[in-house]
């Protein structure tokens, strides 16, 4: 670009354009979907719309999210991949209600993410992919509630225990990171499996019944298990009420 010039004009979205942009989900939830608009900066009027679940500003060219994000209190759902942002504001950590976020592909590095993240109680969902983290933010091992997090595809060369203490992660994407062992992500990953009600005890301690009751169920899971490496899996988002979601780009990552 030549010195002085201005960078791309964006769409301007009106108040308007915002309220056409609303969709109810199969749950009944409303969303404002902004994906793929060409927007460069955050449109003020959808201030006016903070009653919505979810918003998505997914796959635009938007570099700062304001303060006033917090305004949105009821938002469960908050979708922000695909942009230019190297900083969230403080102020997300105010949006107790979010159950999902996603910010992979943008610009964040870690200083780029505010200790007040940890106020995030609720959160299941965090997508910190493509990005320039070196380090994983302490701040994570404070959501509890965590089920998935994305750390794929960043300057990563450490898991901190904390991660791997959150007691009910299910899964953790990081890969593409230069970790200084080509094992070391996965030998984390082993350590995430959840073990509930779990008792030990010997063959000879089981009466004749229970036995054949326990072989019969190894050998139902050594079946599925062969079955699962000779037979390709189909991925299914049943739970995603659209491609937006997600960056296309990552969906297998998350598999």
């Amino acid at each position: 670009m030549a010195k002085g010039a201005k960078g791309p004009k964006g769409k301007k979205i009106t108040l308007a354009v915002a309220k056409n942009c609303i969709k109810i989900t199969f749950d009944g939830k409303k969303r404002l979907d902004l994906s793929k608009m060409g927007i460069t900066t955050f449109p003020k009027c959808i201030l006016r719309l903070t009653d919505v679940d979810e918003l998505d500003l997914s796959r635009n060219l938007i570099k700062k999210i304001p303060d006033a994000i917090s305004k949105f209190q009821n938002l469960r759902w908050l979708d922000l991949h695909s942009n230019y942002i190297d900083k969230l504001p403080e102020t997300i950590g105010q949006m107790t209600s979010l159950l999902y976020l996603n910010v992979s592909n943008n610009r964040l590095t870690t200083n780029g993410l505010p200790v007040e993240l940890n106020q995030l109680k609720n959160i299941r969902t965090v997508n910190l992919g493509l990005n320039h983290l070196d380090s994983v933010p302490t701040t994570l091992g404070a959501l509890k509630e965590l089920h998935e997090v994305g750390l794929h595809d960043n300057l990563l060369s450490n898991i901190p225990n904390s991660i791997s203490k959150l007691p009910k992660l299910k899964k953790l994407n990081t890969k593409r990171n230069p970790f200084p062992k080509a094992e070391s992500s996965d030998m984390f990953m082993d350590s995430i499996r959840r073990l509930d009600n779990l008792h030990l005890v010997e063959e000879k301690d089981l009466c004749g019944t229970c036995l054949k009751k326990c072989q019969q169920a190894r050998d139902k899971l050594n079946k599925i298990k062969s079955m699962a490496t000779t037979i390709p899996r189909k991925a299914i988002f049943s739970t995603l009420v659209s491609p937006n979601s997600m960056a296309k780009e990552s969906q297998e990552d998350w598999r």
